[in-house]
């Protein structure tokens, strides 16, 4: 199997390279379960972390370990938007994706109990990985229809080209055969 090394901080990984798209190869990162990327990744993103900050925003599943190690170092709340609404939910925010890299439509939801959390606060988006963007300025309206500023938008790894400012700590390449 091919792989392709990332590295963040002091932290190497050797991942697997999948095919996405006909001829369209990138490396596959999936950091749940691998505290140490974990860790060297919120450590790298903390020291980002504008002075305003009141709080993170995040997406489930991946990206929740990042948020929660994050939160850990900087004693700074997080809430998550879930990608399927949940039976708990009442009078959610509902905001659909326009993603190029998943290939399929998705909608983000927000209960309206989480986004009072949200209410008049300085939020920084946590990702673990960003392509288009799409998905980040989805999560942005949410922020904003829950009544939150976003002060950051962070990401362990960018890959392709997103148009939105993001902070990041390291790129990785969207590989084409011919």
């Amino acid at each position: 199997m091919e792989t392709y090394p990332i590295t963040i901080g002091k932290i190497t990984r050797h991942v697997p390279v999948v095919e996405t798209l006909p001829g369209v190869h990138i490396p596959l990162i999936e950091i749940m379960g691998d505290v140490e990327l974990v860790q060297a990744a919120a450590e790298g993103l903390v020291k980002h972390l504008p002075p305003e900050t009141d709080a993170l925003l995040t997406l489930e599943t991946s990206p929740i370990v990042l948020a929660h190690a994050m939160s850990a170092l900087c004693g700074k709340p997080y809430v998550v938007v879930r990608r399927k609404r949940r039976p708990y939910m009442q009078d959610p925010i509902i905001q659909e994706v326009e993603s190029l890299t998943l290939g399929v439509s998705e909608t983000l939801w927000l209960d309206s109990r989480m986004a009072e959390k949200l209410m008049g606060q300085n939020v920084a988006l946590v990702f673990d990985v960003v392509s288009s963007g799409g998905t980040m300025m989805a999560l942005e309206k949410v922020a904003k229809k829950a009544g939150a500023n976003v002060v950051a938008r962070l990401a362990a790894f960018h890959q392709g080209n997103s148009k939105l400012p993001i902070t990041f700590l390291s790129e990785i390449p969207i590989l084409q055969t011919a």
